[in-house]
């Protein structure tokens, strides 16, 4: 009967945490966002801030945020995640 072999047991531990913090719950009125704070390792990262009109990141070791409005944003993440930009529609 062969050996069985013993695999590597990966670490449970995630390697990101994201704290949320919500000012409105509605996010309906001016002021209100949403907070996320994203670390890796207990390091900090940076800081998401989400609300109607756009959100703003700023990294851990950043003075101020980068607003990015929405219609950016949506721009970045298909270019990150399907190699190019959506065609935009017609005015």
């Amino acid at each position: 009967m062969p050996k069985k072999r013993k695999r590597a047991v990966k670490s449970l531990a995630h390697a990101y945490e994201v704290k949320a913090e919500i000012s409105n719950a509605t996010l309906a009125k001016a002021k209100s966002a949403l907070t996320l704070q994203i670390y890796r390792r207990q390091v900090k990262l940076g800081e998401i801030q989400i609300g109607r009109g756009s959100l703003f990141w700023a990294g851990a070791r950043r003075q101020s945020a980068k607003r990015i409005h929405w219609g950016k944003f949506a721009e970045m993440m298909d270019r990150l995640a399907y190699g190019k930009a959506q065609p935009k529609e017609p005015a």
